[in-house]
């Protein structure tokens, strides 16, 4: 099975640089969407364990986290390219900047206007708090922040992309990169969505023109399925031999002392703990991949990126 499922959520940041990826790429995929919080029954059958949102499944492989999801499209699909040749090592610099202090500086930055203003994605102010309180869990606390000094480093990011825009259409030049998705969706998330905290109109020009260029890509080629029809879908499939399974590989890299075939769990270092227990078939220089058994999905590969994630036996 060759075919694209991304599961994911209209408001979810994350999914929204996946699904342009996807417009941008021109791909058709299959749209699976998941619950915003617990129970997540046909998540954990494909995962086992993971629940951030979005992840991508082809047939019974499935990729955890929106970094490594845009290197499985970028194999799957080389053209446009989201890593321009000469530009590709910045460009991936640029986007792991915008994946995490950027985007965690807006999200605080948010968090103080949804004190004053607009539920999260028009959420009603009770599911608001229970959507809080998941998140909290898993290691989303941004409580220790207060308003005023989330401010300033949102303000000076923003600063930094109006600077880098005054004199090109994209981050890196004239067409976008995966530099320009990571950055596109946090602003997407604080702003120009029903239910947003701030308008998009008191962005700098630059950068709301930027915005705008982006959101022209669109979704793709996007059809709904049921959650329960990819759990069925993965179970009919077999997963993809180690090596020709749209991830580059470079080998067996030990940073650990943990041999391949030894039972392991992965978990992201900071936010969304909750370990997938497996296999380890792969560990390259990029990326991790385990085999697990699943009682709903049969047999299933499931991929997470190597930064941003710990490995344990």
């Amino acid at each position: 099975m060759s075919e694209l499922i991304l599961h994911h959520f209209p408001v979810s940041p994350y999914s929204e640089k996946v699904r342009l990826i996807l417009g941008f790429k021109k791909l058709a995929w299959k749209s699976v969407l998941v619950p915003m919080m617990p129970p997540k029954p046909d998540v954990l059958a494909l995962t086992g364990g993971y629940r951030k949102t979005p992840f991508l499944q082809i047939g019974s492989d499935i990729y955890c986290d929106s970094a490594l999801i845009a290197e499985v499209l970028e194999n799957f699909e080389p053209a446009p390219s989201l890593f321009p040749t000469e530009q590709a090592g910045l460009a991936r610099i640029l986007a792991q900047w915008a994946d995490s202090l950027l985007f965690w500086a807006t999200i605080r930055f948010n968090r103080g206007l949804l004190s004053v203003g607009k539920p999260l994605g028009g959420l009603s102010p009770e599911a608001a708090k229970a959507l809080a309180a998941d998140r909290k869990a898993m290691g989303f606390d941004l409580e220790w922040v207060s308003p005023a000094d989330a401010a300033v480093p949102f303000h000076d990011y923003l600063a930094r992309l109006k600077e880098i825009l005054a004199a090109k259409p994209f981050l890196l030049g004239p067409t976008p990169s995966i530099a320009d998705f990571a950055a596109f969706h946090s602003l997407w998330y604080l702003c120009g969505r029903a239910g947003a905290a701030m308008d998009s109109d008191r962005l700098d020009p630059q950068i709301k023109d930027w915005m705008t260029r982006m959101t022209a890509f669109g979704h793709g080629n996007r059809a709904d399925i049921e959650a329960a029809h990819a759990v069925a879908i993965a179970d009919q499939s077999q997963p993809m031999a180690i090596g020709h399974n749209h991830l580059k590989s470079s080998g067996f890299v030990d940073t650990h002392g943990i041999s391949l075939g030894s039972k392991v769990a992965i978990s992201a270092e900071s936010f969304g703990l909750e370990p997938t227990h497996g296999e380890l078939i792969a560990a390259t220089s990029t990326h991790y991949s385990l085999r697990r058994n699943e009682q709903r999905a049969g047999v299933v590969h499931v991929h997470f990126p190597r930064i941003g994630y710990v490995l344990k036996t």
